[in-house]
């Protein structure tokens, strides 16, 4: 079970660095698309956009709406998986969490929170993870 833990823990840096990388593309969009939008908004004379101006407003707040939520999921997953890495109690339940709603990222993230909720929930992991005190007792 040690081999599946560190590959927990390395998968879910490398997914979510990746899941990163997409919310700053996001974020980067949303800007673009935002300043665009107002740009055509003062440039047009006419009402040539078919766009109602609050809904062309709104998009770029919803981008950045996912960009932010992402980020913050993804630096849980991070923190989890290192936490893990070193065998912490708070790593692993952390990690669960963050592998809930990874289930929800279909296909791959998926596959991968069905993986972590199997090791992280093992019985040899749990007991891996059980401070020494709690052993003794």
């Amino acid at each position: 079970m040690e081999k599946h833990i560190k590959v927990v823990g390395i998968l879910n840096i490398i997914c979510h660095s990746v899941t990163i990388l997409a919310a700053l593309i996001i974020l980067a969009i949303a800007v673009a698309f935002g300043w665009f939008i107002g740009f055509a908004m003062e440039v047009s004379q006419e009402n040539i956009m078919e766009i109602p101006k609050i809904v062309a407003s709104m998009i770029p707040l919803i981008f950045v709406s996912i960009g932010i939520v992402l980020l913050i999921f993804s630096a849980v997953g991070i923190i989890g998986a290192i936490g893990v890495l070193k065998r912490k109690e708070w790593g692993r339940i952390t990690l669960l969490i963050v592998s809930f709603f990874d289930l929800l990222k279909f296909p791959l993230g998926t596959a991968l929170g069905i993986y972590n909720i199997w090791v992280l929930l093992s019985d040899e992991t749990i007991k891996l993870f059980t401070p020494i005190t709690k052993k003794n007792q």
